[in-house]
């Protein structure tokens, strides 16, 4: 285990992992793997697209998310921000292509952050706010074929998708936080502190998609798709 990740105490006297050069190596492998297996086996919405476009657009698309995620327009204290709508570019795809196609993105991507900013307690908690949170997202692609509004009800859902195992975390691995804010327990504290943010982002990212040119625009990169 220490060939990929080392333990380091953190400014609140906790053991965090941080990843070894080898580590960092392995996740980008895996996270390669994870979008090449996608495309090779489940392919695109529509058979007669190449899955080599699907990876494609699926690259460009965990691309601006990282990039915008890193744009925040607020930050939590313990973690959590508002981004400049990085959850909606990972939902595109799953609006795009499907509940396989998201998903294979939206691990993906779960992992690309988990190797650009990690903060790991143990492996279930790893697994609870990176691949399970992040992989929420690519739930929009139940609703790629629901027509009008399909986009939208497909983003609520990711949101909500990714706002449960947030709060799930919130419950299990980081608990001891409610202690002296005024909640009642982990459970109101963790349904609070991630819906703060998640919710904001939300609504921001729901009012632009709205927007007529914004729509225009999608519908647009969603043809040559």
């Amino acid at each position: 285990m220490s060939f990929f990740v080392y333990p380091q105490e953190n400014d609140w006297g906790e053991i965090t992992y941080q990843f070894t050069t080898a580590g960092y190596i392995g996740l980008v492998l895996i996270m390669l793997a994870v979008l090449l297996l996608g495309a090779a086996v489940f392919g695109g919405k529509k058979k007669e697209k190449m899955p080599a476009k699907q990876l494609a657009f699926s690259a460009v698309a965990i691309a601006l998310a990282m990039v915008t995620s890193m744009i925040k327009i607020f930050h939590m204290p313990m973690g959590g921000s508002v981004t400049l709508f990085s959850m909606l570019f990972i939902v595109l795809i799953g609006y795009w292509y499907g509940l396989s196609g998201g998903l294979t993105a939206a691990i993906a991507y779960g992992i690309l952050q988990m190797l650009l900013d990690p903060y790991i307690l143990s492996v279930p908690q790893m697994l609870v706010d990176y691949i399970f949170a992040f992989g929420a997202l690519g739930l929009a692609g139940l609703f790629s074929n629901s027509g009008k509004y399909g986009l939208i009800k497909g983003y609520i859902v990711a949101v909500l998708g990714r706002y449960f195992f947030a709060v799930l975390s919130g419950v299990i691995f980081f608990g001891s936080y409610a202690e002296g804010t005024g909640f009642s327990g982990p459970l109101t504290y963790s349904l609070a502190y991630n819906g703060a943010y998640l919710a904001a982002e939300a609504a921001i990212t729901i009012v632009v998609l709205l927007l007529p040119p914004v729509k225009k625009a999608l519908t647009s990169v969603e043809q040559m798709a």
